[in-house]
C-alpha cells in the first residue's frame, strides 16, 4: 500500500533558517512526513525543536550517531528512509556518511562537504552502497531554469559560445559575524565553513547553474578572489573567467559585498541561433533575445513550454512560485525516486532530474580550484 517517506532531520532546530526550508519543500506535495530528528548539537535544544514539531519525544535524538542507530533497530514499517542534513558545512560528511552506510538514502544542503577529500568519499559511499544521494542545489528546480535546459539540449541556442553568470548578495557588507548573527557567523567561519567564503556559500549555486542549464563543463578557470571588508577571515568577493569544455568562454561572478543586493543570481547564456537571460528575483520569465526578431518573454505555465517545464510548474500563469516551490521539485523528484526503488518499478526520466553526490564533488573542485587560481601567479587552472 502506497504511503509517505519517513524523513529524519539533522541540524534545521529552533532559530534555524535552512531547515525550516527543507520541512516546507518536504511537505508541500504530501509525499514526506517527518518522524525524526536530531536537531541541535545541544541535546536540551534538540528535544525542544522535536516538541514544536510535535514529534514523538522517542524519536527526537541527542546526536545524529544516535538517531541513525536507534532508527536502523525499527522495524522496517516504522523506521526513517532517508535524512535532510541541514547544518553547517562542516557537519555534512559524518551524517551523510553514516546515513548510506546503514541503508539510508539522504538528501544534503550544499556545499557537499567541508572538504574535497569528504566530498570524493561521499561519492565512493554512494556508489558502493547504491543509496539515493540529493543535493539542495534548488535553483535547477525553477521551471523556467529547466526550460533553459530544455531549449539548449534541443539546439534552440545553437552552439553554446558564451555564459555569463553571476551572484551578487549585500548582507556581508558589513562585519556583522562580531555581533550574535548566527548565519554570518558559521559562514565566515573558516572552521565551520571551509577555505571559501561566498564562493563556497553562493559561487557554487552560480557554478552549478552555467553547467546544469547549459550541459557543459567548466575545464579551466581564472580567478580573483578578494576579502573586502577589514578583518574577514574568509573571501566575500570573486570574479572568475571560465573556459568551457566545447570551448565556450564565460564570466562568473560572486560577492556578498555588493550593497543593496538581495539574491540576485542571474544567468545569460549566448548560442550561435539565440541567447536566454533569467533572473532568480523574477523566477517565472525567461528571456529569449534573436538576432534577426523580436525578443520574447517565455512566462511559466504557458502551453510553449517544453513538458520537463511543465511538470515542474505547480499553478496556472500568472500565479507567483518561487523559491519554496523550486526547492520542493527537489525534494518532490527524490521522493520518486526513493519510492520507486522501494516499490520497484521505474520512474519518467522527467523526475529524475535532481542535482546529485557528482554535482557536488563538482562544487567542491570549483571552490579549491577557484581559491588554488585566486592565490597563485599562474592564475589559469585546469578543472
Amino acid at each position: 500500500m502506497p504511503r509517505k517517506l519517513r524523513m529524519g532531520m539533522v541540524g534545521g532546530g529552533r532559530d534555524a533558517f535552512i531547515g525550516a526550508v527543507h520541512r516546507i519543500a518536504a511537505n508541500i506535495d504530501g509525499q514526506i512526513e517527518l518522524v525524526c530528528g536530531a536537531f541541535s548539537s545541544n541535546p536540551e535544544k534538540s528535544k525542544l525543536s522535536g516538541q514544536d514539531f510535535y514529534l514523538d519525544p522517542n524519536r527526537v535524538y541527542g546526536t545524529y550517531q544516535e538517531m541513525i542507530e536507534k532508527e536502523k533497530e525499527l522495524p522496517a514499517d516504522q523506521r526513517m528512509d532517508f535524512i535532510s542534513i541541514v547544518t553547517p558545512n562542516h557537519v555534512h560528511y559524518g551524517p551523510a556518511k553514516m546515513a548510506l552506510e546503514n541503508g539510508f538514502h539522504v538528501v544534503c544542503d550544499k556545499p557537499l562537504s567541508f572538504d574535497l577529500e569528504e566530498a570524493k568519499d561521499l561519492v565512493a559511499t554512494v556508489k558502493k552502497t547504491g543509496n539515493i544521494f540529493a543535493l539542495t542545489h534548488n535553483y535547477t528546480g525553477y521551471p523556467m531554469v529547466k526550460q533553459a535546459r530544455a531549449m539548449v539540449q534541443n539546439g534552440d541556442l545553437g552552439e553554446i559560445r558564451k555564459v555569463v553568470v553571476e551572484y551578487p548578495q549585500g548582507w556581508l557588507s558589513e562585519m556583522i559575524e562580531s555581533t550574535d548573527q548566527k548565519q554570518a557567523a558559521w559562514r565566515t567561519d573558516p572552521k565551520r565553513s571551509g577555505i571559501a567564503g561566498a564562493m563556497g556559500d553562493i559561487g557554487t549555486h552560480a557554478e552549478n547553474l552555467a553547467e546544469y542549464i547549459t550541459s557543459l563543463k567548466i575545464s579551466e578557470i581564472c580567478a580573483d578572489i578578494s576579502t573586502i571588508v577589514p578583518g574577514r577571515l574568509l573571501d566575500d568577493d570573486g570574479n572568475v573567467l571560465l573556459r568551457f569544455d566545447n570551448g565556450a568562454r564565460g564570466i562568473l561572478f560572486a560577492s556578498q559585498i555588493s550593497k543593496g543586493e538581495e539574491n540576485a543570481l542571474a544567468i545569460r547564456v549566448y548560442g550561435t541561433k539565440a541567447g536566454i537571460e533569467w533572473h532568480q528575483m523574477e523566477p517565472n520569465s525567461l528571456v529569449v533575445k534573436f538576432g534577426d526578431k523580436p525578443t520574447e518573454i517565455m512566462r511559466t505555465g504557458t502551453d510553449s513550454l517544453y513538458p520537463v517545464a511543465g511538470a515542474h510548474t505547480r499553478t496556472p500563469a500568472g500565479h507567483p512560485e518561487g523559491y519554496l516551490e523550486a526547492f520542493a521539485n527537489i525534494y518532490r523528484n527524490f521522493a520518486k525516486c526513493v519510492q520507486a526503488r522501494i516499490d520497484g518499478h521505474d520512474v519518467d526520466p522527467i523526475y529524475q532530474d535532481f542535482p546529485t553526490v557528482e554535482d557536488g564533488l563538482r562544487g567542491m573542485e570549483f571552490i579549491y580550484k577557484v581559491i588554488e587560481s585566486g592565490k597563485s601567479d599562474q592564475k589559469w587552472v585546469k578543472m
